[in-house]
């Protein structure tokens, strides 16, 4: 069946006409929509939408994570026709998830863009669908656990990422890709003693109160021992689960910002997001792919693993 649709199929993203499914779509054809999802601005009765936030005007080094959603779509378009391996059910065929394309905003009035962010992340949970975003730098994280917050109240973060994002910045004007977390954590969005940041490899001496491993624990103790560290910090809370690409080893993700050696491996990622499962993950992004810094499209590949494993996460929970 799937080779007698691949001959037919073609700009499912506007066509399709039934919102869950695997799609059989050639590969190298049509509008790359996030996992051949269908287009839609009207949400009504999905459960999930995927947003593209393109804003890399916060970044510290390199630019070019604007692009990062465009990327990450298209490399996800080689996902669509098979369920996730070793998750043992299929999100794409058990519920209806839409991508709802990328947040509009004036590249030149960068200091709108956080509640522009808000705003726009608000709009799809008070349509009734949770909410997966592709960035865009780090900073756009900010402005969804706002939205993600108003809505469950302070939210256990669980952050995979080469640097904490801690750094003191108490200016309410400044948007800055490495200090989301200290504003989130100042504005009572998350909750420090249940979040935990995996993959540090940068030094800060602002911890936050949150919990804290380090790439070198990951490679010494093993992913299945750290992902159960991270379930025992959690707990029952409602998850946010923010993955920066740069958590993974140049090798793995040349195409980023603000690459760090000795990160964790595809393979590590891998297990401990399937290890977690059983999270209630309420919501989450994947940032700072950086195309043009890519090689053969290494990191928008990862980058589009990462997000249907977040997706498998959020509908583990729900899956009947």
């Amino acid at each position: 069946m799937a080779l007698e649709d691949a001959a037919n199929e073609v700009d499912t993203g506007f066509t399709r006409e039934d919102p869950r499914g695997l799609s059989y779509e050639n590969v190298f054809s049509g509008v790359p929509t996030f996992l051949r999802r269908g287009f839609s601005k009207d949400l009504t009765n999905f459960d999930l939408a995927i947003t593209g936030i393109p804003f890399d005007q916060a970044v510290t080094n390199r630019p070019g994570a604007r692009l990062g959603p465009r990327a990450v779509r298209a490399a996800s378009c080689l996902q669509a026709g098979d369920p996730p391996y070793g998750w043992g059910f299929s999100p794409l065929e058990d519920f209806s998830i839409a991508d709802y394309g990328d947040m509009a905003f004036d590249y030149a009035k960068t200091g709108e863009v956080p509640g522009l962010i808000e705003s726009h992340i608000d709009g799809i949970l008070g349509a009734g669908s949770d909410c997966l975003a592709i960035g865009g730098d780090h900073s756009i994280t900010l402005g969804a656990l706002r939205a993600h917050a108003k809505k469950h109240g302070p939210l256990s973060l669980v952050q995979f990422d080469a640097h904490s994002d801690t750094w003191v910045d108490d200016d309410a004007s400044r948007v800055d890709h490495g200090t989301f977390v200290y504003k989130a954590v100042n504005e009572g969005l998350i909750d420090a003693e249940r979040s935990v940041q995996i993959g540090l490899r940068i030094e800060n001496d602002t911890p936050m109160g949150i919990h804290r491993i380090g790439a070198s624990d990951v490679h010494l103790r093993g992913g299945a021992q750290i992902a159960k560290e991270i379930k025992d910090i959690v707990g029952d809370a409602n998850v946010y689960l923010s993955f920066d690409i740069d958590a993974l080893d140049p090798a793995f993700a040349p195409g980023t910002g603000t690459p760090v050696w000795a990160g964790l491996t595809t393979a590590q990622a891998a297990l401990i997001l399937r290890e977690i499962a059983g999270i209630t993950l309420v919501g989450g992004d994947l940032v700072e792919v950086c195309p043009p810094f890519d090689q053969s499209d290494i990191t928008a590949v990862a980058g589009a693993h990462v997000l249907y494993e977040l997706i498998c996460l959020w509908g583990w929970t729900r899956k009947t």
